[in-house]
């Protein structure tokens, strides 16, 4: 008896999975619970695993493909037992060569150029503009171009010299150009014009090397590459249209004097230094961590903004759970950790980089990723001032992070120097008031102001 093998919903959100790679292959034997696959879901990279035992006679899929909840992917069986196609001798998941069905061909290859044959390999991404600056090309407007001749033309091509500077980096013959200019002249903005055709002209030799970047921009033979969506990137368009277009939201930004928590950082660093090389001891708290802390007992003492949307009423938690924002390779995603208004600044800092490792090697549980009540985004490491960032439906609030920059600042009367934070909060409308939100954001400065508060 056969028993098929399932792509299952392995996250809360998941309705398709790529198929990574096959952990089991054809013939191999299967026991309950064994990893068969690894699959990429909306969020992670998670397992497949075995519901029946016996062998697995056939992969239906192949690795790389797309498939949806509930499609099946294997068949597991016992030796002998009749699988449709298995003794077909085609690869899995093929017939004649060809994709088994289109949603797999539109997994597994990118959608041709239609000014290119289709037997072509696809062209490697085009440069929107070259080292110099230059504006985008493939934009450029109606075309002032001649074709270009088999010999270079008799005499002397009239152009300017900003004009042939930019033809001896960029590799263009000016031979093919109509100027508009004086007299016929070639001036630097027909160069712009006539570009696009110009790529499939001759080109001349520059007089010194080129950079890659531009070589590579030069060299596309197609003005650009199609790549499929990856799972990750479908949820994130998907949760962001659920936010910026239904989402009234506004947003409050205050200024936060972060000279005391610059020292107590260093107060903690130093004593961490001296832990005798205990791991938990010694672990870093950032500002990061630090400003997790704050948000997480702000957020204790309002509620109202620690708060999901749910259509027909509003879900107001008595529980701290902060989203916190890690940029991976396809995107972002949002690690929880829960309860942190209950945590030490160690377990706090412990908890985020192991969160946040995880997240980057895509290996983090669904539980561990999905039911935060507010989220915080950092940007400041990256040298951003300020920002605005996208609430994450269905909660009600998100705060934006940038850097702590040292700036003049007037105390007592006299002007000094000071280290100083700008924090923005999003806020959805329909859950938190400008007020609300305006007394959580006080709330919050003054903790970060007097970081004594932290620990009361």
């Amino acid at each position: 008896m056969t028993t098929k093998v399932v792509m299952e919903a392995l996250s809360p959100t998941m309705e398709e999975g790529r198929l990574v790679e096959w952990k089991k292959q054809e013939g191999e034997p299967v026991a309950v619970g064994d990893v068969l696959a690894e699959v990429e879901t909306d969020k992670a990279v998670m397992e497949l695993v075995a519901r029946a035992g016996g062998t697995l006679l056939k992969h239906i899929v192949e690795a790389g493909a797309t498939v949806p909840v509930s499609e099946p992917v294997a068949v597991i069986g016992d030796p002998g037992d009749a699988v449709d196609g298995a003794q077909s001798g085609k690869p899995a998941g093929k017939a004649d060569g060809k994709p088994k069905n289109e949603r797999e061909a539109q997994a597994t290859q990118p959608a041709p150029d239609r000014n290119q044959p289709t037997s072509m390999p696809p062209a490697p991404p085009a440069r929107a503009a070259d080292e110099s600056g230059g504006a985008d090309l493939r934009r450029a407007p109606a075309l002032r171009v001649e074709p270009a001749p088999s010999q270079a033309p008799p005499g002397r091509v009239k152009a300017s010299p900003l004009a042939r500077r930019i033809a001896a980096e960029r590799g263009l013959d000016l031979g093919g150009v109509s100027g508009t200019g004086p007299e016929g002249r070639i001036v630097a903005r027909d160069l712009e014009a006539a570009a696009p055709a110009l790529a499939g002209a001759t080109r001349v030799s520059p007089a010194s090397p080129l950079p890659s970047r531009s070589e590579s921009f030069r060299s596309a033979s197609t003005p650009f590459t199609d790549v499929p969506l990856s799972q990750i990137r479908k949820t994130i368009a998907r949760r962001l249209s659920q936010s910026i277009g239904p989402i009234p939201t506004f947003y409050l930004t205050t200024e936060v004097d972060m000279d005391r928590v610059w020292e107590a950082r260093e107060a903690l660093q130093s004593a961490g230094q001296r832990g005798g090389g205990d791991t938990e001891k010694d672990v870093k708290v950032s500002f990061n961590d630090i400003i997790i802390k704050a948000v997480a007992m702000a957020l204790r003492q309002h509620s109202s903004c620690n708060a999901w949307w749910q259509d027909d009423h509003i879900r107001y938690w008595n529980e701290v759970h902060l989203s916190m924002a890690v940029a991976i390779e396809e995107g972002l995603i949002t690690p929880v950790i829960r309860y942190a208004d209950q945590k030490t600044l160690r377990e706090i800092a412990l908890e985020s980089r192991d969160l946040a490792a995880r997240a980057r090697e895509r290996r983090l549980r669904p539980d561990e990723y999905t039911g935060g009540t507010f989220s915080i985004s950092n940007l400041g490491m990256l040298d951003i001032d300020e920002f605005t960032a996208v609430i994450n439906p269905p909660e009600s609030g998100i705060l934006a992070v940038g850097r702590i920059a040292e700036k003049p600042v007037i105390k007592d009367g006299t002007i000094g120097t000071g280290r100083r934070l700008r924090l923005t909060m999003s806020c959805d409308h329909r859950v938190i008031d400008g007020a609300t939100g305006a007394q959580f954001l006080k709330t919050l400065k003054g903790m970060l102001e007097n970081p004594l508060a932290l620990v009361w």
